[in-house]
């Protein structure tokens, strides 16, 4: 690994010694003798580290002696970035004029003392460096330089994907269909069923379960779907934090204790028939993996967990059942895999190519092993030569020992054949842990501020090569347990157990826990990152001592979640900082001018900083700043001026306009030249915006074409009515839009037209009508919210608007209409009807013939909608509150079968809709209600609410034989329950709310042997039997008292008391009726 540094550190070592600024500094203080001696010393070492690197791989002494010139190197790289952050301290003072004697930031004392010992240190280096030179000779080492053709290899492979992604699994037929029918298959009598699949690593085991979990039949037999890595270390609560995650999209609060994820864990399971799997599993402790399968009993009958492993012990301790054994791709399959990777840019006839025995040849050492393949397959995709090819055969791969689940030697082949600038960037992704879920964004940024990412061309950007770097890094298949093998001298997760000085002199870049960070002696660090997956850790102002003190040579410092309130004013010392992570700091309240003296930075983070208040004010002078993140900083007041001046900036997630200008802010004028703004951008408070039409038009945002998502946010300001939208026009680029809490004029901007990538669009404001976002061809998603003088969405009539059918609104998935209380039409010519009209529906001004053609769920709430576009072909939710009747009635009466726009399938209307929610309709009766539920063969939810006219016990119940979800809530006139609800033998969810005259359940009740969760609130009347106290959730059911009969309904899985007189009874192991109850998992008081 040190040889490949080597190379890279001596080669950009070169470029800064024939910098201006190096050149200027050395004039400053008489050191340029020194320095062009330096540099010839490095251009001769540099000549022979490419043979030096070939030969270190079988002598160690060569790997020594380049582990020696790489501290030398780092050394003097440290002492070259300090000139240069000189030069630029003194060119921000003197006004750009370097060769004029100005004041320095440091006084002429220290002006002197700062030459004397610039001097003094690059004679040391220069010392060390010719010791070193003079040990090379010894070694023989031939003069060679990088071929010139190795990123133009990384470039063709970039473009041809000749790889296999690890989700295509070429073969594994059998393994495939015996693990989907152990999935799917329902004779099991347990609820959650484990299915272990065992085999040593490369084979593909976890490609295997991706496959199944990614199965289109076994996403829609699953309510539930979770996902987590477990790896070497088995912590239950680390586990079921990532379980939570995985269900819910969302990290649980890292301040929980146990019992508080139990209960949040056994909320989202409970009941549900959920698919889990358990990804490389090492644990052989029984006793642990019992205390987490007691937290997962609680799911459905037919819930499945995956568990992959590496060891039979595992498999046996996780399942009672058979494992699922995974061997070696058959002799056809794993010559498939080879040939599509290692054949990919070859053009000759492979029937008659001398590539194909050596091919052959080659592949029986694999051993059937994917990974294996993959990986000597991409190795010898880059050589072009039969001969290379034998070479590779007869020398490299003849030295691998050839043992069975030992890969690691063939994968260290694949890091041995990287260009070194990704030797450098994988080594540093050593800091993860195994199986983390590596923020690609953020690592590419680490690489840039280290600067192992190397513009070649101008006209593209250091972040788009990075990702190609990650994503070359993918393709050659390299995984962490290689990045551990290879790195451990330079990038590490640092062990509380072996933190001596001798271990800590040889990292440069760490992952550490906060606590332990002034326990570690060495002071060469450049990366320094709290441990990410340790939850929230303590931070004490001596550990900010201990960081400025004792690790002046960092170039990325990151410190999120730890708790601190303040942050020193010294830490302008670390001068060599290039990343700064200080979000999801809460406490922190004002940053410290002295950053504003780090000029070398060019990532600040202070994302989730909640209290902020406001920036720097001289962040002007962070010259370099490329990234600004500020996201949820809620609280900042204004953006410092001179903000505008950060010519290379690219994310600026948020800026605020100075409402009253008390606190000097900058203004919007100060985006004018920052064009090369990227990701999101949010603008605050534009309502308090003074003189908006010139400001609004400095702004510039149509030049800002590498933007993606834009906020423009009014807030309360006054006078806003004379504002227009007109002058924030952004760049057609652009991908969604946000205007909240618009206040001016009621028009809306004409520039919308011109967005056509937009694919989601929110607005809300005091508009009157709104553009024709019909024609817009990607827009995905529309809300339409809190919009109270909006009269129609089209100027057009519905014939007229319709236009082109394939034109209108053909990609818009998801639609959302909400508080918009005088939109009546979505026309502006269509006369708007009551719902009482006599009007027949289907006729009312051709509206029928109008209908979205791709809309997959709908929401209308608040909004008195009579005529709309239609929406026959809804497949996932459609919910409808407080709204009219009119446009359903409508929807249920159209012929599928016309020409029109919505469908060229003959499918009843609404036959694909999953959930239908309506509430408070205006004329909804039972009939209606019942003609329409009719229509929905493929529902799996209903919710029924506040509906007057809907008469319960009417209802035909024989459409809902199959539902599987059921809520009904607000019918004060009822008493009881239908009795046809007994029919519904599959129903698995049930709640009942705020049925305030419900005196009792329907003993037929007992019939629904399939629910898992019944949920009532809000009945105070209920004058239940005893077997149903126990089972539901009544927060108003204060006379219950009696526990009996508990068995009648075994799939229930989800106890969930509030019932006063009940708590005592059924208090564990004690209570009198706790017998009853104590086969369910779930039981909450």
């Amino acid at each position: 690994m040190a040889e490949s540094i080597a190379f890279d550190i001596a080669a950009e070592l070169i470029i800064k010694l024939s910098s201006r600024a190096v050149s200027q500094v050395g004039l400053w203080w008489n050191l340029k003798h020194d320095l062009n001696d330096l540099k010839r010393t490095i251009r001769t070492i540099k000549a022979v580290l490419l043979d030096a690197e070939e030969k270190s791989v079988t002598d160690n002494l060569v790997k020594v002696w380049l582990e020696e010139l790489k501290d030398v190197l780092y050394d003097a790289d440290d002492l070259l970035d300090d000139f240069s952050t000189e030069a630029l301290r003194k060119d921000l003072l003197g006004g750009n004029k370097l060769t004029k004697e100005v004041r320095l930031f440091f006084s002429s004392s220290n002006q002197f003392a700062y030459g004397l010992r610039m001097g003094r240190e690059i004679k040391a280096i220069k010392a060390r460096l010719a010791s070193i030179q003079s040990e090379a000779s010894s070694f023989n080492f031939i003069p060679r330089d990088r071929p010139a053709d190795i990123f133009f290899m990384t470039k063709k492979r970039h473009q041809t994907h000749f790889f296999v992604p690890k989700d295509k699994i070429i073969g594994r037929v059998n393994d495939k269909v015996a693990l989907l029918k152990r999935v799917l298959q329902s004779e099991r009598k347990e609820n959650v069923y484990i299915i272990p699949i065992v085999g040593f690593g490369g084979l593909g085991k976890t490609a295997l379960a991706q496959f199944v979990f990614n199965n289109e039949r076994v996403k829609n037999h699953f309510e539930l779907m979770m996902w987590v890595c477990v790896s070497d270390v088995f912590d239950v609560k680390l586990i079921v934090a990532n379980i939570i995650k995985s269900a819910t999209r969302q990290a649980p609060n890292e301040n929980l204790e146990m019992d508080q994820l139990q209960k949040q864990l056994r909320e989202i399971i409970g009941g549900k028939k959920y698919l889990l799997v358990l990804d490389d599993i090492w644990n052989e402790e029984w006793e642990q993996w019992v205390s987490l399968k007691e937290l997962l009993v609680g799911g459905a009958k037919g819930s499945r967990i995956i568990v992959t492993t590496r060891s039979f012990k595992v498999a046996k301790i996780t399942s009672k059942c058979q494992p699922h054994v995974l061997k070696g791709l058959s002799d056809n399959d794993a010559w498939s895999l080879f040939k599509e990777i290692a054949f990919e840019q070859r053009y000759t006839d492979l029937t008659d190519s001398g590539f194909v025995e050596i091919g052959q040849q080659i592949l029986e050492k694999c051993g059937g092993v994917p990974l294996v393949i993959r990986t000597i397959a991409s190795i010898l995709s880059f050589k072009q030569t039969e001969m290379e090819w034998r070479s590779f055969k007869d020398n490299e791969l003849a030295r691998i020992p050839q043992n069975e689940g030992n890969i690691l030697p063939t994968l260290k082949l694949s890091y041995d054949h990287l260009p070194s600038h990704l030797k450098h960037c994988f080594a540093f992704c050593r800091l993860y842990p195994k199986d983390y879920d590596i923020h690609v964004q953020t690592l590419v940024q680490f690489w840039i501020v280290q600067g192992f990412v190397k513009q070649l061309n101008p006209s593209q950007s250091l972040e788009d090569i990075g990702f190609g770097y990650f994503k070359d890094l993918v393709e050659r298949s390299l995984f962490q347990e290689v990045v551990g093998e290879i790195a451990g001298a330079e990038s590490s997760i640092v062990d509380p157990n072996n933190i001596t000085s001798e271990v800590s002199e040889k990292y440069r870049h760490i992952s550490i826990k906060a606590s332990l960070i002034p326990e570690f002696r060495g002071k060469k660090l450049r990366t320094l990152l709290r441990s990410s997956h340790m939850g929230y850790q303590n931070f004490h102002d001596e550990t900010w001592d201990f960081i400025i003190s004792n690790c002046r040579c960092l170039r990325v410092l990151e410190l999120r979640i730890l708790k601190f309130k303040m942050i020193p004013c010294s830490i302008h010392k670390l001068k060599h900082l290039r990343y700064l992570d200080l979000s999801s700091n809460p406490d922190i309240r004002i940053r410290p001018e002295s950053i504003c003296k780090i000029l070398n930075l060019q990532v600040l983070k202070l994302d989730v900083c909640t209290r902020l208040e406001e920036l720097p004010k001289k962040i002007e002078k962070m010259v370099n700043l490329t990234h600004l993140g500020c996201k949820f900083c809620g609280r900042l007041t204004h953006m410092p001026p001179g903000i505008g001046k950060l010519s290379y900036l690219e994310t600026l997630s948020m800026f605020v306009v100075d409402k009253n200008g008390s606190h000097g802010g900058a203004d919007l004028s100060e985006l004018r030249g920052l064009n090369n703004l990227k990701g999101d951008l949010r603008i605050r408070n534009l309502g308090f915006v003074e003189n908006a039409k010139e400001k609004f038009k400095a702004a510039n945002l149509k030049e800002k074409q590498h933007l993606r998502s834009l906020d423009l946010i009014w807030g309360d300001g006054t006078g806003d009515d004379k504002k227009s939208l007109e002058d924030l026009q952004p760049h057609p680029n652009l991908k969604e839009l946000r205007i909240v809490r618009w206040r001016g004029d009621a028009k809306f901007p004409s520039w919308l037209s011109l967005l056509t990538n937009l694919v989601n669009i929110r607005i809300s404001g005091n508009f009157k009508h709104l553009p024709f976002f019909a024609q817009l061809p990607r827009l995905q998603q529309l809300e339409i919210v809190n919009c109270t003088e909006l009269e129609y969405m089209d100027d057009n009539s519905p014939k007229g608007s319709q236009g082109e059918p394939e034109s209108f609104f053909r990609s818009l998935k998801h639609l959302k209409v909400e508080n918009c209380p005088n939109m009546k039409s979505w026309w502006r010519t269509t006369k708007p009807i009551d719902d009482d009209s006599n009007e027949d529906d289907t006729t009312v001004m051709g509206t029928s013939t109008v209908a979205f053609p791709s809309l997959s769920s709908l929401e209308i709430k608040d909004c008195p909608l009579t005529s709309m576009p239609l929406y026959p072909s809804l497949d996932g939710r459609l919910e409808l509150v407080n709204t009219s009747l009119r446009p359903l009635k409508q929807t249920m009466k159209m012929n599928m079968n016309a020409k029109t726009p919505s469908s060229s399938t003959s499918s009843l209307p609404l036959s694909k809709l999953k959930f239908f929610l309506v509430d408070n309709i205006e004329g909804l009766d039972t009939h209606t209600l019942d003609e329409c539920l009719q229509l929905l063969t493929g529902l799996e939810g209903l919710e029924i609410r506040d509906c007057k006219n809907v008469d319960l016990e009417g209802m035909q119940w024989e459409h809902l034989i199959n539902l599987p979800t059921l809520s009904l809530a607000t019918f004060p006139n009822l008493t009881s329950l239908p009795e046809w609800i007994q029919h519904l033998i599959n129903l698995q969810r049930l709640s009942l709310v705020d049925f305030p005259n419900l005196t009792s359940l329907p003993d037929e009740m007992h019939c629904l042997t399939n629910l898992q969760r019944l949920n009532i609130r809000e009945v105070p009347q209920l004058d239940i039997d005893a077997d149903w106290y126990k089972i539901a959730h009544i927060p108003s059911a204060s006379g219950m008292d009696s526990m009996d009969e508990m068995h009648c309904l075994t799939n229930l899985q989800e106890l969930m008391h509030r019932v006063p007189q009940l708590k005592e009874r059924c208090e564990e192991d004690i209570g009198a009726d706790w017998y009853k109850i104590a086969h369910k998992p779930n039981s909450t008081f």
